[in-house]
């Protein structure tokens, strides 16, 4: 690849003495986009915005092909609940309206941020995978401290009221509904993706933005997924048993109670924030020997009682002050 008479105050400012013959592919588009924008801030920024929208999105239009095909129904944790389109454009536009009020000012002032911290972003080459993946798994690890911490400040008082209420609009959620959230909820829970590579980079100097921005991919599809409303055999909590998925989460938006972590099930475990889902899984787990026509009688009313207990808790939580919101709706 030649750089030859392309932006040379960048070429020269940003790179100076590097042997471009020596990096890989990626490295080489790395180097091209930067240079093609002259400026590091604006580079980042865009680039932050963009990996986010294109990934978020384009994650969730397998799940709305999925939700609009009845084969898979029989993977549907509750089959009696898919979105219509109306819901998911009205999802989409909440969920874009977050993207640009809270998520762009904030990703446009990372490159700032992240620089005075010490992190990496238009060097090259890249970390080894060797150095990545354990920072990637350390930053899942404070994520997923942080948001079953801050899930349930949020399922308190008027933090429930006023912000945590429209994310539990759905008591069966949907792939694009990961993020449908009140502006504040994406900025605090939201804190807990960007503050571990923020604390570690401050601790270690030692990170790079790619780092991050496979940390990132990783947890919107892992923030997606978990809301996709499927349990397949393939799923990977099935693989990796203390993986959370889509079968743990669904039971948090259809009782309104436990399992308040995100990527990992052993805080919920620990602290005993899944009695009631551990319960509702073992009555559906002794149903597997009986008829195919009675189970799903048997699980359709057991969801039903799932559902109203966690109506009624939130009624009486409502009239104690501890949380609000009105029915939820799907």
């Amino acid at each position: 690849m030649a750089f030859n008479g392309t932006a040379p105050n960048a070429l020269t400012e940003l790179y100076p003495g590097t042997d471009f013959s020596s990096l890989n592919w990626f490295e080489q588009q790395w180097v091209a986009w930067y240079i093609w924008i002259g400026n590091p801030v604006i580079a980042t920024g865009l680039a932050s915005f963009l990996l986010h929208e294109i990934v978020y999105f384009g994650r969730s239009v397998p799940w709305i092909i999925i939700d609009a095909t009845p084969y898979f129904r029989r993977w549907k944790l509750q089959p009696n609940k898919i979105p219509s389109a109306a819901e998911q454009w009205s999802c989409t536009k909440q969920v874009l309206f977050s993207h640009f009020t809270i998520e762009l000012p904030l990703i446009w002032l990372f490159h700032p941020t992240a620089e005075a911290l010490g992190m990496k972003t238009y060097h090259v080459p890249f970390p080894s995978l060797q150095t990545m993946a354990p920072q990637v798994f350390l930053f899942f690890c404070f994520e997923d401290f942080f948001h079953f911490v801050a899930h349930q400040a949020l399922h308190t008082g008027v933090l429930y009221k006023h912000i945590h209420k429209i994310h539990h609009k759905y008591s069966a959620p949907f792939g694009l509904a990961a993020e449908y959230a009140h502006p504040a909820e994406v900025f605090i829970l939201g804190a807990g993706t960007i503050l571990g590579p923020l604390i570690y980079c401050f601790f270690t100097q030692n990170l790079h933005i790619v780092t991050v921005y496979i940390w990132i991919v990783l947890r919107l599809f892992q923030a997606i997924d978990s809301h996709s409303g499927y349990d397949f055999p393939w799923s990977l909590h099935n693989i990796v048993p203390f993986w959370s998925g889509a079968e743990h989460h669904d039971f948090h938006h259809m009782a309104f109670t436990n399992n308040f972590s995100t990527s990992f099930r052993w805080w919920d475990r620990i602290f005993g924030t899944d009695d009631k889902y551990r319960a509702y899984r073992a009555k559906v787990k002794a149903m597997k020997s009986i008829s195919k026509g009675e189970r799903e009688a048997l699980e359709k009313k057991l969801m039903a009682e799932v559902e109203a207990e966690g109506i009624k808790a939130e009624a009486e939580a409502e009239a104690r002050g501890v949380i609000g919101g009105k029915k939820k709706t799907q």
